[in-house]
């Protein structure tokens, strides 16, 4: 368990959205980082023991040896489905990921039949519940502060940004791990042809932590190669202060990703005010509604046209960051928590009857 990916901060407000409404809530995980250790409970921890009056609401994204423990306890089980990036998007480039996505999906099914409801964080997770059979499932988004981001930017990196950004060039940002189904090196092919069309001074922000060593590596010597290895930024891990800092002196989100649950930086760019160009993948039309240029065609030419076209066009430029507002605006943590908790009431009622 980490708390700051964007399934360890769902967790972790979820956690006290049900302590709100009277629920004891507690967080199981297998593992977890030195900081998370005081807001969790280690499986090994566990009593073999039937626990009496608990719910295991259990948070799928991967394969892991922890559904197995879930699906032979006898206590009744929720389902929240955050989705399985499917193994072929990892390709050889990440081949524990394959493992572990091979194994979400076919625990998946079994973790369907064995839950009395089902939450999913967009339609899109949803229609996977339903294809599977899921009976009771309702959509609710998940939990994060985006609005946070728009106070606490840590004042060195905006500082060095700003610098940068004083010599000119338009700044693309994205935020996701770096890894094959994000589709890093389809940004990099498509700022290759803003710079050669537009401007040759654009910078591209990769912020994210890397998943495994190939793909980054592989990554890294492909801007080399295309002559961008000074206009490819690799930030790594950052701090949520320090990703505030990327967001508020960024241009345009730009986002190739060929997978996505939801897509919580979408969402985070919307709120922080900057136009988003996305690629129609899996939720994200859901996600961006009309807050976005969501695209179809993520050809190398077609992205940098659209993302032109956003940063020539004021009028075009200031609708989306209009209408991005509005739609960040449905997902604020305080809407989100009044969502769970009528979604937490809807899911026990119907198994156990309303509380008194």
């Amino acid at each position: 368990f980490g708390g700051r990916d964007a399934i360890g901060v769902h967790i972790l407000h979820l956690r006290g959205v049900l302590r709100r409404i009277g629920f004891a809530s507690d967080i199981w995980c297998e593992g977890t980082f030195p900081d998370m250790r005081r807001e969790c409970r280690l499986l090994s921890e566990m009593p073999a023991r039937p626990l009496k009056d608990t719910w295991w609401l259990y948070h799928l994204s991967s394969g892991s040896p922890v559904a197995e423990l879930i699906l032979a306890r006898p206590e009744p089980k929720l389902l929240d489905y955050h989705n399985i990036t499917p193994a072929a998007l990892f390709g050889a480039w990440v081949p524990w990921a394959v493992e572990e996505a091979d194994a979400g999906r076919r625990q998946l099914q079994a973790l369907v039949d064995a839950s009395v409801f089902a939450f999913a964080d967009s339609a899109f997770n949803e229609s996977e519940l339903l294809a599977r059979g899921g009976r009771h499932t309702r959509v609710v988004p998940p939990l994060f502060d985006a609005a946070r981001l728009r106070t606490i930017s840590d004042p060195h990196v905006l500082a060095s940004r700003r610098e940068q950004r004083a010599g000119g060039g338009a700044d693309w940002l994205f935020v996701g791990r770096v890894t094959p189904s994000k589709a890093q090196h389809d940004l990099v092919k498509a700022l290759a042809c803003y710079r050669r069309s537009f401007d040759p001074r654009a910078r591209l922000h990769l912020v994210g932590a890397p998943m495994g060593d190939e793909y980054p590596r592989a990554l890294r010597r492909f801007a080399s190669q295309l002559g961008l290895a000074a206009a490819v930024h690799f930030t790594g891990a950052v701090s949520d202060e320090e990703l505030a800092a990327y967001y508020a002196t960024a241009d345009v989100f730009v986002s190739a990703s060929e997978h996505e649950g939801f897509c919580v930086p979408v969402v985070e760019a919307m709120q922080t005010g900057i136009p988003v160009v996305a690629y129609a993948a899996g939720a994200v039309p859901d996600t961006a509604g009309d807050g976005a240029l969501v695209i179809d065609d993520k050809s190398p030419m077609a992205m940098a046209t659209a993302v032109h076209r956003v940063l020539s066009d004021d009028p075009l430029r200031q609708r989306l960051v209009e209408a991005g507002a509005r739609r960040a605006a449905d997902f604020s943590l305080k809407r989100g928590g009044e969502r769970w908790a009528a979604a937490a009431e809807e899911a026990l009622g119907m198994a156990v009857g309303p509380r008194p």
